[in-house]
């Protein structure tokens, strides 16, 4: 294992943070301080409790959750898709490192990003709004598992574009819309059966119910399906990455 070509990626990327604070951290912990303004303190002081938690304590995973997959792809697929749009990505192929080590800079670099955001908004939600952690091991285990999935996933995005434009489409288009319509404001038992049970092909539903999970001991699918999923997920992007660098699809032509 190259430790220092790792940690030469990881530095390389994590200082691009430090040069864009105002767009990578600044921008959206006040973006979800404003959900926490709206619907945790004036909407939420006027709504009753979902299953014993106050509404303004029971959205707080669901928007954590919505900033942590919209950075993690953000982070990761504008981190790989720079030295293909700039040409260096053929001198990170060239260098005497394996993919696996070019995968854990990059991806590792993009989920430490949004493990910190997902902490500083942890943090902010606290001016605004009480709750409690009551499995706070799980509640990051989870945090961490989900950034590195969707970095992972962002990973492949990123190789996938052609263009900046593309690098948008899928957070804002498909991984936004889901998860609103995921529970991050709601209970999915508060739907009629059948939207329930449509509700559940919604990947989001698991990621965002157990993370709510680990706060206040409630939710809307299983635990241990909440986590598989997240499992699953992952295997299933490290295996498309693999095929990626092992075909040299869109990375040497």
């Amino acid at each position: 294992m190259n430790l220092y070509a790792i940690k030469a990626i990881y530095k390389f990327e994590m200082a691009r943070t430090g040069r864009t604070l105002m767009q990578s951290i600044a921008s959206p912990v006040l973006s979800t301080s404003l959900y926490f303004v709206v619907f945790g303190a004036a909407i939420g002081s006027r709504m009753g409790e979902i299953d014993g938690v106050s509404y303004g304590a029971f959205i707080i995973p669901g928007l954590i959750m919505l900033s942590l997959l919209n950075e993690s792809i953000s982070n990761s697929s504008f981190g790989i898709y720079m030295p293909q749009f700039t040409g260096t990505i053929y001198e990170i192929l060239s260098a005497p490192i394996s993919w696996i080590e070019i995968l854990i800079g990059f991806v590792g670099a993009a989920a430490t990003k949004s493990v910190i955001l997902g902490v500083l908004i942890l943090l902010t939600a606290r001016l605004f709004v009480d709750y409690d952690v009551a499995h706070p091991l799980y509640m990051f285990c989870f945090l961490v598992l989900t950034a590195l999935t969707f970095s992972l996933f962002g990973f492949i995005l990123g190789v996938w574009a052609d263009s900046f434009e593309q690098l948008q489409i899928v957070p804002m288009m498909i991984v936004t819309p889901l998860t609103f319509l995921g529970g991050a404001f709601y209970s999915i038992s508060m739907l009629p059966p059948l939207w329930q049970k449509v509700t559940l092909f919604n990947p989001v539903v698991y990621l965002i119910s157990g993370f709510r999970w680990s706060f206040y001991g409630i939710a809307d699918v299983n635990v241990m399906t909440s986590l598989v999923m997240i499992l699953v997920f992952m295997l299933l992007c490290l295996g498309v990455i693999g095929w990626i660098f092992k075909s040299g699809y869109r990375l040497k032509s």
